[in-house]
């Protein structure tokens, strides 16, 4: 991920994991109002393009939606795995903040900060979370 990435990550990481927690719930129930196809019926071939089986047009939007929510996984998990690497204790309560969903203003308000102190706070825990990256690769 890049910085930009990692910092939109770090925003949306809250919604993220409250997406994720309702589509896994979601899709628990993916195959239970499903019918399969049986007999002959089963042995014909498809057709191709856009389907008028809202049967079939339902399993395509589910397994599109599974990508999605294994995109979001991927960043969440991203992010959790990086944790670790703050350190400093104001940079840990502004990453906990935004992990928590607040605004930069309400972190602002919370820790009693400017603005523009919990911005950089931001910025130096998206660069260590880069750098840490880059020394991965």
């Amino acid at each position: 991920m890049d910085k930009k990435q990692i910092e939109a990550a770090l925003r949306d990481y809250n919604w993220m994991i409250n997406e994720i927690k309702r589509q896994r719930e979601l899709l628990e129930d993916a195959g239970t109002n499903l019918v399969a196809q049986s007999g002959v019926e089963a042995t014909l071939p498809k057709p191709q393009g856009e389907t008028s089986d809202p049967v079939a047009r339902e399993v395509v939007r589910r397994d599109k939606k599974h990508g999605w929510v294994s995109r979001l996984e991927k960043k969440v998990s991203y992010i959790q795995q990086r944790m670790p690497i703050i350190q400093n204790e104001r940079e840990v309560a502004v990453l906990e903040c935004l992990l928590d969903g607040m605004s930069m203003t309400a972190v602002s308000n919370h820790m009693g900060l400017s603005r523009r102190h919990v911005y950089t706070l931001k910025d130096s825990i998206v660069e260590k979370i880069s750098t840490e990256q880059q020394q991965r690769n």
